[in-house]
């Protein structure tokens, strides 16, 4: 008979903490504890949710109490308004001191397994060309918040030197499935009302993980005595150009898709007027992983093809 295991999900109100939550709960070998840091979209408070918030000074005591496994998915992804000036400090409190506040914590209580869901934002924002990072490749972040997901990977390598503690980080690419925000929604949202999108001379390739696929592996990566202090990237394995994405998308919407060709250089001037360079890199730009060693070492394959991901993500499962 399989024994039972508590596991905390931190971030369990977000997009992937939702899935974990969910995904878990339909297996009976686990109890899952949920740490939200307010309720919100349907949660209900009882004896399996805990309301906390992600800092540095934190008493996890009794969310811990138990635990055998965290997966965690609680995270800030850029700073607010009031600390736009000096981001760092406001992700690092989060991002950095909170989640090695809860880690260092669970290490003491005994927890076996942390989990911890990071970045390939952490090996920069582009790649070159037929080259997919590896995760053996040197981290180079160039915004704050990749920034503090690579000290949250350092810190969380030290705890494990010093604890009995196991740590598994997995470096996700764009998240995409049902409910998913940033640029999937505004490419859906583009497509979906037909505007025409200037992406006819993008041949990009962008590494993107569908939530089922990514939650299958955070699964495996809970149990699989190989995953131990490990760092993996995760992704479908197939990766797409923006315009091929775009293209998908109106397929599984069953809506035409405009677009229109512009030149690079005259996209990216105009990215740079309208101050939205940000958006031209991630739209234009080649970042990809190299997912072989989850296969080498934990045997994993996707489950999800991307279209069939695609047609869930926009039109539920059925």
């Amino acid at each position: 008979m399989t024994k039972t295991q508590t596991v905390l999900v931190t971030g369990a109100n977000g997009f992937v903490g939702q899935a974990v939550v969910a995904h878990l709960s339909n297996l009976s070998q686990y109890v899952v504890r949920r740490s939200v840091r307010r309720i919100e979209n349907g949660i209900a408070v009882d004896r399996h949710t805990v309301v906390a918030a992600l800092s540095a000074d934190t008493d996890w005591t009794n969310a811990l109490v138990g635990v055998n496994l965290v997966v965690h998915t609680a995270a800030m992804t850029r700073a607010t308004t009031a600390a736009e000036k000096y981001p760092s400090d406001e992700l690092d409190e989060v991002n950095v001191r909170g989640t090695l506040n809860l880690a260092r914590q669970a290490a003491l209580i005994g927890t076996k397994r942390f989990v911890f869901i990071s970045s390939i934002k952490v090996f920069g924002e582009e790649s070159l060309p037929e080259h997919p990072f590896a995760e053996s490749d040197p981290c180079c972040p160039r915004e704050a918040y990749a920034f503090s997901k690579m000290k949250a990977e350092q810190g969380l390598r030290q705890i494990t030197e010093n604890s009995k503690m196991e740590v598994v980080i997995i470096r996700a690419p764009l998240i995409y499935g049902r409910g998913a925000g940033a640029n999937f929604k505004m490419l859906i949202r583009a497509v979906a009302r037909g505007v025409p999108l200037p992406l006819g001379a993008v041949n990009n390739r962008r590494s993107l993980v569908s939530i089922d696929n990514l939650v299958d592996f955070i699964l495996l990566c809970l149990a699989h005595p190989s995953a131990a202090n490990e760092t993996f990237s995760v992704s479908d394995g197939e990766d797409l150009s923006t315009l091929e994405l775009v293209r998908r998308i109106g397929r599984s919407l069953n809506r035409p898709v405009r677009i229109l060709t512009i030149p690079l250089p005259i996209l990216k001037a105009a990215a740079v007027l309208l101050r939205k360079l940000n958006v031209f890199q991630k739209l234009c730009g080649t970042l990809q992983v190299d997912i072989a060693k989850s296969a080498r070492i934990l045997g994993w394959k996707p489950p999800v093809r991307v279209d069939d991901a695609l047609f869930r993500a926009l039109n539920g499962d059925h």
